[in-house]
């Protein structure tokens, strides 16, 4: 998926690690093969050169992630929505090509599309989906996060209870270090220039995902224009929010909620992370200077930075960072 993946672990000296890195590899690679839009013979891109009305069949994983994005999309009203496809090859951010194709900005401006959970179905019974119209499906704002919950899986079947896995900005943790303390995290400062940490997560049995706006983009006239694409406007986010983190139980949970925020903005994105109980936080850029929210339990404390309550279900706290030197 044009990243890399690590796994941190503390194993007794029986467990087989050269047999354990393999079937991580194979975790993440059997991800990549079904839901890459970089590898034109993957399931997704089966699905995508389909015509409308015609059944596909699919493995059960991407089947898995594609209830999961149609369920959130529902959820957000559509902020997010895995039939963006088009809109990200047209801005250059795709497998398709590099550079944005004018002609195709043009029309994806002036066309209002469906929200994909109205015009994809799926049998889940028989392992088979359908579009109902022209589109292209795109798993770039959850795929990376299931394939973390898959590496977990991977590790826990080996008996390893205490585990970091990671997958770019997507990362899952279960039970401690072997000193007793949670796996301590740092949420990254969304700077266009430098990497530095804005705070740090405490972690212990969840997952954590960002979502921003200054890691992948293009400059229009001036204009830096994100990745993430806005079904509604048929073009790049355009709001105040540089980043937003999610802690959950699940990564792919984390992923696309993550992308549901940003793509709201920092109103409405907050009302529905507060509406459905999110644990998030919203960083904007507001007049030079990053803005922090903080919902949940997880992020409420963020502006004294003293560590919030932890909950039995999601055992993580939020501390915002004063200087560099306070991480460890």
């Amino acid at each position: 998926m044009g990243t890399r993946w690590s796994a941190l672990l503390h194993a007794s000296p029986a467990t087989d690690i050269p047999a354990l890195d393999i079937a991580l590899a194979n975790a993440v690679d059997r991800v990549d093969r079904q839901m890459s839009t970089w590898k034109p013979d993957s399931d997704l891109m089966r699905l995508n050169a389909a015509s409308p009305g015609t059944w596909v069949s699919l493995p059960g994983e991407l089947m898995q992630v594609l209830a999961k994005g149609l369920e959130i999309g529902r959820l957000s009203g559509g902020a997010f929505d895995i039939g963006v496809g088009r809109l990200v090859n047209a801005w250059g951010f795709g497998g398709a090509g590099t550079v944005p194709d004018r002609d195709a900005i043009r029309a994806a401006l002036h066309q209002r599309l469906p929200p994909t959970h109205t015009v994809l179905e799926l049998d889940a019974p028989g392992a088979r989906v359908r579009k109902h119209a022209p589109f292209d499906l795109d798993l770039s704002g959850i795929a990376k996060g299931f394939a973390v919950d898959e590496m977990m899986r991977t590790v826990k079947a080996f008996g390893i209870s205490d585990v970091l896995v990671a997958l770019d900005g997507e990362l899952a943790a279960s039970g401690t270090k072997p000193d007793g303390t949670p796996w301590r995290i740092a949420v990254e400062k969304p700077d266009y220039e430098l990497r530095s940490p804005l705070g740090m997560i405490e972690l212990r049995d969840a997952a954590v995902a960002t979502s921003g706006d200054y890691r992948h983009w293009i400059e229009v006239g001036g204009t830096r224009l994100s990745h993430t694409m806005d079904r509604s406007r048929g073009g790049p986010v355009d709001n105040a929010v540089a980043s937003v983190s999610v802690v959950a139980s699940s990564c792919m949970d984390a992923d696309a909620w993550s992308t549901a925020l940003l793509v709201l903005g920092p109103t409405d994105g907050k009302a529905l992370a507060e509406r459905y109980g999110l644990d998030a936080l919203l960083v904007e850029r507001r007049d030079g200077k990053l803005i922090q929210s903080g919902i949940g339990h997880v992020f409420g404390a963020t502006s004294t930075g003293a560590f919030s309550p932890q909950s039995d279900s999601i055992r993580s706290s939020f501390e915002t960072l004063q200087r560099p030197s306070d991480i460890h």
